[in-house]
């Protein structure tokens, strides 16, 4: 099988990930460092990533890790047991679940003999698969050089690092570090500049749609939580939907009609994951800042995965950090509706209580995306609170400004129109139209 191709600055600097290639997927449990999710469930996450990128798991195992080594993370006697399992299992490929500094990283490649990857350049393997737009793209370039640039001596260590000269002048390898250094810089300078523009044409887009009637509803969620399944049961929509994490990472948006509010936009947004690696989370900021712009939220979230608890705290984690959730109070200033998911996948006896404590809250709708069970009540409840702070207004407009009476016709819920004389005999159409507040502020300044 061929190599799939990747957004990289230099393919030798992350190193070759190969369809197919069997991976020993290794898990370090750190003495005294606190995780969202126990060492099993990280595991069996870092095994998701490692299939979303089309490598096969040979094994997985948890090492426990009491004192870390600044040169290899793992003890000596830890490193020669993963050699052996690689043998054993004829893995190709070492995954590390966890950061790996560039030493570190090298060390173990030169021990076990086996290209060696950690959890960062694991998710940027997805991410630039998976990247789609040209704005995704370039967010997955810019991550990928940051994460290169630490990483570039791997790539020279056949040459010297210091030979002959007269003592400012480096070796040949130092040369070339400095030349990919340089060029590194300036890559990255020309995509910061070119980010900074899709912002910019992003924000217009985004002032466009507040000055537009129609509300925005965000999906966010967990990675495979099943946000595409649900926007492509709603919309209609054919957006990769998969069983793989990260199938999404483009955000989508479609117009869709609920119930008492003609037209909206649905919006499906990259999922969250635990430890997100610093320069994607830089990286797609601008993605996500989509999600503060919207109406509603809704939070779709896998109620069948046993670790959906610790799941939903890093989603709200992600909100607190995009100033959606007030980090004092933890209150959302946009109204969040929480969505169980995946009904389909939980057994009989956990399904009726699960259902049980949906109906006792007023921020949970019980699903399953994949099924369309429970999808009718969903959009009854999000249009609910779309329209929930509607009110009432009488409008007298001149008969002649026939562009604000067709747009009060077209966007609001119109429950009287007559016509009457005005003061100075001019015809005028006196209408109370039901009208939320956002709907309101757009036809002021109509």
């Amino acid at each position: 099988m061929g190599r799939r191709r990747r957004l990289s600055f230099d393919d030798d600097l992350l190193g070759e990930v190969t369809r197919g290639a069997r991976a020993l997927v290794v898990c370090p449990d750190i003495a005294g460092q606190s995780y969202d999710l126990d060492a099993a469930e990280r595991l069996e996450e870092a095994c998701g990533l490692a299939l979303a990128i089309g490598v096969k798991i040979a094994d997985s195992q948890i090492i426990r890790v009491r004192d870390v080594r600044p040169n290899t993370l793992f003890g000596a006697g830890q490193v020669d047991n993963i050699a052996i399992a690689c043998e054993q299992n004829e893995a190709e490929l070492v995954i590390v679940d966890g950061a790996l500094s560039p030493i570190q990283q090298r060390n173990l490649e030169e021990k076990l003999k086996r290209k060696v990857i950690d959890r960062t350049g694991l998710i940027l393997e997805i991410f630039g698969e998976r990247a789609a737009t040209a704005e995704g793209r370039l967010q997955v370039e810019l991550a990928h050089l940051d994460y290169q640039q630490s990483r570039l001596v791997r790539s020279w260590t056949h040459l010297e690092r210091q030979r002959g000269g007269f003592g400012f002048l480096g070796g040949p390898g130092e040369t070339q570090i400095e030349a990919d250094r340089r060029m590194i810089r300036q890559r990255t300078g020309r995509l910061r500049r070119e980010l900074e523009q899709v912002r910019k044409t992003r924000g217009l887009h985004r002032e466009r749609r507040e000055r537009a009637p129609w509300p925005v509803v965000a999906l966010v969620g967990y990675t495979n939580a099943g946000k595409s399944t649900l926007f492509n049961r709603v919309t209609g929509a054919e957006v990769m939907a998969e069983d793989l994490l990260f199938a999404t990472l483009d955000p989508t948006m479609r117009a869709i009609a609920l119930p008492g509010v003609e037209k909206a936009i649905l919006s499906d947004t990259v999922g969250f994951i635990s430890d997100l690696p610093t320069q994607l989370v830089a990286a797609f900021r601008a993605t996500l800042e989509e999600v503060t712009a919207a109406d509603i939220i809704l939070h779709v979230r896998d109620l069948s995965n046993p670790a959906h608890a610790a799941q939903a705290k890093q989603v709200m984690a992600v909100l607190a950090d995009l100033g959606v959730i007030d980090g004092d109070n933890g209150e959302s200033n946009i109204p969040i509706l929480e969505v169980w998911n995946k009904l389909d996948l939980v057994d009989e006896e956990r399904r009726e209580d699960l259902a049980s404590q949906a109906e006792q809250r007023d921020d949970v709708v019980f699903v399953s995306a994949a099924t369309g069970e429970g999808m009718e009540a969903l959009l009854e409840k999000v249009g609910a609170m779309l329209t929930s702070h509607a009110k009432e207004v009488t409008l007298r407009i001149p008969v002649s400004d026939g562009r604000r009476l067709a747009w009060l016709h077209a966007h609001g819920d119109v429950v009287s129109d007559r016509e009457l004389a005005g003061e100075n005999g001019a015809p005028l159409r006196e209408m109370v139209v039901r009208l939320n507040p956002k709907e309101l502020g757009q036809f002021e300044t109509l």
